[in-house]
């Protein structure tokens, strides 16, 4: 028996052995299934959803104290037109 012939035959039983163990496997697996008999499934009950009831609080309002910088637009707000008008003379 040459070495190419005899690495053939060492393929083919792998083979012939890694399909019957597989074979053997699903049967037990099958047959452990079939002692379990039909599945029982359980009834799903839906939790009942309790809505929060919101409770109102009185928003407090903060005064924010204007920047200097807004001071100053305000400021120019209310002269801007004093100082840009001519006498109506």
């Amino acid at each position: 028996m040459s070495h190419a012939s005899m690495l053939k035959a060492r393929r083919q039983h792998q083979k012939t052995r890694k399909l019957l163990d597989g074979a053997a496997k699903r049967a037990k697996r099958l047959a452990k299934l079939a002692l379990a008999g039909p599945a029982v499934k359980k009834e799903k009950v839906k939790k009942v959803k309790v809505k929060k009831e919101k409770v109102e609080t009185e928003k407090k309002v903060k005064k924010v104290k204007p920047t200097a910088e807004e001071l100053s637009r305000q400021e120019k707000k209310k002269t801007a037109p004093a100082v840009g008008k001519k006498g109506a003379s």
